[in-house]
């Protein structure tokens, strides 16, 4: 970050060297400055940046990440599957409403195609024979 006339100048995110950023990592990390405080210091427009940083080049991340699935006691095990549980059963409910419903429509609309074929002589279902047609088969018997 340059300063002129005790203004800080803010930079795009080309300006930054892999050596600021380790710097900026390192000094966010050690706990003596903060994201925001680094953002004042260093000129950085956006919060995320810094964390950004801090995930990619830091330590800090994802030792932490590895270290707290590890010490979760067997209690917080279960705790963890019990909530998985619940919301598993609750997404379970929901699709079952779902399926009755589009159930309860596909009927709905059975009737009222065999509806519409009684009463307006509509013909929306298609017959299908299991067949292939002569024409196809004469093709095939000419090549």
């Amino acid at each position: 970050m340059e300063q002129i006339n005790n203004h800080y100048v803010k930079r795009g995110q080309k300006d930054y060297s892999l050596s600021f950023k380790l710097a900026v990592v390192h000094e966010v990390e050690s706990g003596s400055i903060g994201n925001r405080a680094a953002m004042r210091k260093y000129g950085i427009q956006v919060h995320g940046t810094i964390t950004e940083w801090c995930r990619r080049y830091g330590n800090f991340g994802t030792d932490k990440r590895s270290q707290s699935k590890v010490m979760q006691t067997a209690e917080q095990k279960i705790r963890e599957l019990e909530e998985k549980l619940k919301h598993l059963k609750q997404h379970n409910q929901f699709l079952e409403i779902r399926l009755i419903k589009s159930e309860d429509k596909v009927s709905i609309l059975d009737k009222l195609i065999d509806l519409d074929k009684e009463e307006y002589l509509i013909q929306v279902r298609k017959n299908f024979s299991p067949y292939q047609s002569n024409i196809s088969a004469k093709k095939i018997k000419k090549r």
